[in-house]
């Protein structure tokens, strides 16, 4: 079985070093590639105001944000849910940063870079001439943008869940990766999903073709190409 979680933060602003907090987590569990159902999400209180920049992009006020958990509260909950699963993040420099910065303020340990697969960089090497956002990738590969009036955790890690399943192969994929009990080798090279087949592909040649690939061999000779690869 493949666990996986897909993960999102809103923030309010670009960067930790200049004070900014996470003001929503939401992140969407993925098993063998398929959402499972459950999910994690939560406001929360930055302790701080709200720029008007931010807002614009998530809709989040200061009176809405005023009184939801901190941070510190939601953290074991929040590592719990992720356990030592790869999360699947867009542009994951930004939100893993904000949320390591949270993290090491309450005396957590950060989580690894490691742990991460970045579906911008996948969406880069993919399509290194086209805009990669979420809204483009989305557009791309016909996933519904009607709910996304305004950038939200929860709803963007549903999106980008869809978006990671076409980048990793299409809906397709997913049908042969279903079966709860499929064993399946996994690795990430610098962003990159690589998967191996769990068994190899039985032969589709019938023993009727075999031999008449062979006799077709024969005339050719034993100085042709065929004959002297064996094939």
């Amino acid at each position: 079985m493949i666990r996986e979680i897909v993960l999102d933060t809103e923030t309010t602003g670009l960067s930790p070093r200049d004070g900014h907090r996470i003001v929503e987590i939401g992140a969407v569990e993925l098993i063998n590639h398929m959402p499972s159902g459950q999910n994690f999400h939560v406001y929360l209180d930055p302790q701080r105001d709200m720029p008007r920049e931010a807002e614009a992009v998530h809709g989040l006020s200061t009176s809405f944000l005023t009184g939801k958990p901190l941070f510190a509260a939601v953290a074991g909950d929040f590592l719990t849910f992720i356990g030592d699963s790869v999360m699947v993040i867009h542009n994951a420099s930004f939100d893993m940063g904000f949320i390591n910065a949270e993290l090491k303020a309450v005396g957590r340990p950060a989580l690894d870079m490691g742990q991460v697969i970045d579906t911008l960089a996948i969406a880069k090497q993919k399509h290194p001439m086209a805009s990669n956002s979420l809204d483009a990738l989305c557009k791309r590969f016909g996933i519904d943008l009607s709910k996304r009036t305004k950038h939200g955790a929860l709803l963007d890690s549903e999106l980008l869940a869809e978006v990671y399943l076409e980048l990793i192969g299409g809906r397709q994929t997913a049908l042969g990766l279903a079966a709860p009990n499929a064993k399946r080798a996994i690795s990430i090279v610098q962003g990159n999903l690589v998967l191996s087949r769990p068994a190899a592909l039985p032969p589709r040649l019938s023993e009727t073709e075999r031999a008449a690939h062979a006799a077709l061999v024969r005339e050719l000779g034993e100085n042709s190409l065929w004959a002297a690869s064996g094939i």
